[in-house]
């Protein structure tokens, strides 16, 4: 039997044993809530799909910006082609993946504000399949004519198309592409009437354009001003809201009697429908300091695209809205469709 002292000694040990447990365990919760708390984000390396070939436009831009996001996040972006059926294919695939983060598309304008329009049945919804998290950026293109038609501005040529109904011949890159839907929305707000001459890409049509068999092009910047510089071409506008920087004395169509036009291929970054806001916010801010990098901004003007204009996941939302209710006009006017 223990004595009084004894006894209450024996408390006290007893007391402090269980208080160091208890601090043992405490510490150990605490220490366990916090690297929960703190695992950071992403934890692996991260899918890009691309819905175009490699070696394109888009998958050069993709490398570009999937690089340096992958430098802000911590954790490498790899970029994975899957083409096919104008983008829609990727697109389609992207869709369908796991709402982890560790799947995102970067595309353009073509699948979610050019396609929706014009194909039937696509797989995927772009309203309800999707999350989106940036813009990269714009790429817009110059109005282009041959040096034998006798015009050097915009009016000139609208003044020129009025009094010849239907007896210029405009190129494009093919029916359905944003060449064709540009120079389709040029000529609905001009009210002139031109000749479509699809081609298979520009190559050939920019032959044809400087030898006159064809008199008006709507062509990439960085491909076109070349020819403009060697006096084979003449350019009169920019499609672009402002000013290009890759030639900064050419008016944008906005300024030379046309209000409020536009017509830019965007690129922009999504995720599946059902991303949680904490991770589309990761990306978002990952991909928005990617496309503010002074080399980045460099390589991707060599492309002729202009680094991003939403700042915000809903910015870039909006903006995909809007551009898809612009094309939806213009192909629904003018009676469009990839056979056309």
């Amino acid at each position: 039997m223990l004595k009084t002292g004894h006894l209450g000694t024996a408390l006290r040990g007893g007391l402090f044993t269980l208080t160091l447990i208890a601090s043992a365990v405490g510490a150990a919760q605490a220490q366990t809530a916090s690297t929960t708390q703190a695992a950071p984000w992403p934890e692996r390396q991260i899918r890009m799909v691309v819905p175009f070939p490699a070696g394109g436009a888009t998958d050069v831009v993709a490398r570009i910006v999937a690089q340096q996001a992958g430098t802000e996040l911590g954790q490498q972006v790899v970029v994975e082609n899957k083409s096919g059926a104008g983008g829609t294919i990727g697109a389609g695939e992207a869709a369908k993946a796991a709402a982890d983060g560790y799947t995102i598309l970067l595309t353009t304008s073509s699948t979610h504000a050019v396609s929706p329009h014009l194909l039937p049945n696509l797989p995927y919804n772009t309203k309800t399949d999707f999350t989106p998290i940036a813009q990269v950026g714009a790429a817009g293109t110059v109005l282009l004519v041959t040096p034998s038609l006798p015009v050097k501005s915009v009016q000139e040529l609208i003044d020129y198309a009025k009094k010849n109904p239907g007896q210029l011949n405009y190129a494009s890159s093919g029916n359905g592409t944003i060449v064709h839907l540009g120079t389709a929305a040029f000529m609905a707000q001009a009210g002139i009437d031109m000749t479509h001459v699809p081609y298979r890409g520009t190559g050939q049509a920019m032959t044809d354009l400087m030898a006159g068999s064809v008199q008006v092009l709507m062509d990439a910047i960085p491909t076109g001003m070349p020819y403009v510089q060697k006096g084979q071409l003449r350019a009169l506008a920019v499609t672009t809201k402002e000013r290009s920087s890759m030639a900064p004395e050419l008016p944008t169509l906005n300024e030379s009697g046309l209000p409020g036009f536009e017509s830019v291929t965007w690129f922009g970054v999504y995720a599946p429908a059902g991303l949680a806001p904490e991770r589309q916010a990761r990306l978002h801010d990952a991909f928005e300091r990617a496309v503010q990098n002074p080399d980045v901004i460099k390589r991707l003007q060599t492309l002729g695209i202009e680094p991003a204009g939403a700042h915000t996941p809903e910015d870039f939302a909006r903006m995909v809205d809007a551009d898809s209710a612009r094309w939806k006009k213009v192909i629904e006017d003018g009676n469009i469709t990839v056979n056309k």
